[in-house]
């Protein structure tokens, strides 16, 4: 939206695209076409103008009546030595539009595992799909089956060029389950896959990324459930449009080492997923894991794609412990 308006104050969280809410594009159930203008905004005590203006967006997005209300105090800017993104299937309370609100807030503009069907709104709030989904047929069926190997050469080059089209670049895909064969027998069986539509994905500039999943307590019989499997699977293919998402979360539940294996294998990893361990919840200091240090380790080696909170918050604010993990990230 635009809007000529201006506001009297400057925070360092950066300026409001509009001071105005329009029902048609939020969908509050507001008259169609009704604004709500700034001169009926009051500020409480102690509150700007522009604070203000945010609290009653964010209201209008039902974010209030949802207990997801984000914290309004002034933060500092984000590092940027890190990219920074969010899953979207772990806030369910909250509408895709009132979710690219909240990472917008928080300072930072990327969603994780969204499908085309929710391109569109992520591009009207200027947030970007940073792991494209949709043409998967699920965890368990993958590129280590020979028998899904047809579906998914038809699937993935139809999604390959919907996310090129969109001015997207990742695609996930994955391994699928042992069901009992040799994992050098299912090594052989997704190199073969992949190279069906590997040539279509180097021509439109998209990067299959298969993710690392543990098979000890979420996902059980998944095959690529080594950092070992995957790398020489990428050895194999030898493309730069292939690569591993590499879920911290994950890997520590089956391997650990989780520094060492990023200084030796950076290289492979396209993409970064965090987590608690255990219970897969907020990654502060009631779990095991030290996510500074680890964003350190992945800051060092150069990386330029994403890091996604993938953790499902167990405290009453989730925003708030999003906006945790993003500060604790932001190195």
């Amino acid at each position: 939206m635009h809007c000529d308006l201006q506001t009297d104050n400057f925070l360092p969280y950066g300026a409001i695209d509009c001071i105005a809410v329009k029902s048609s594009v939020f969908d509050t159930g507001w008259e169609a076409g009704r604004w709500m203008s700034i001169h009926s905004i009051r500020p409480a005590p102690g509150l700007t103008r522009r604070d203000a203006l945010r609290m009653a967006a964010a209201a209008s997005l039902g974010l209030g009546a949802a207990g997801v209300l984000p914290a309004f105090a002034a933060t500092a800017p984000l590092k940027g030595n890190l990219k920074h993104s969010v899953a979207r299937w772990t806030f369910p309370q909250l509408s895709v539009a009132q979710l690219c609100v909240t990472v917008k807030d928080i300072g930072f503009a990327a969603i994780d595992l969204v499908g085309p069907e929710d391109w569109p709104t992520l591009k009207a709030h200027g947030v970007y799909s940073s792991m494209c989904n949709g043409a998967e047929l699920g965890l368990t069926k993958g590129f280590a089956g020979r028998e899904f190997h047809d579906q998914l050469v038809e699937r993935y080059t139809r999604h390959i060029d919907l996310v090129a089209d969109a001015g997207y670049r990742n695609l996930i895909c994955f391994s699928g389950n042992r069901n009992g064969m040799d994992p050098q027998a299912g090594l052989a069986n997704a190199e073969a896959g992949l190279k069906r539509i590997l040539g279509h994905a180097e021509k439109r500039n998209v990067v299959l990324v298969m993710e690392l999943l543990n098979s000890k307590v979420d996902h059980r019989d998944y095959l690529c459930d080594h950092s070992a499997w995957g790398v020489e699977l990428c050895q194999r293919l030898g493309s730069d449009n292939f690569g591993l998402l590499y879920d911290i979360y994950h890997m520590q539940i089956m391997e650990g080492d989780i520094i060492a294996t990023i200084g030796k294998h950076h290289a492979c990893f396209k993409h970064y997923h965090t987590a608690g361990v255990p219970g897969r919840n907020e990654i502060g200091d009631q779990q095991e894991l030290h996510y500074p240090a680890v964003c350190r380790a992945i800051r060092d080696t150069g990386f330029k794609g994403y890091l996604a909170q993938e953790f499902t918050p167990a405290a009453p604010d989730p925003v708030a412990s999003l906006r945790e993990a993003i500060r604790l990230c932001d190195v």
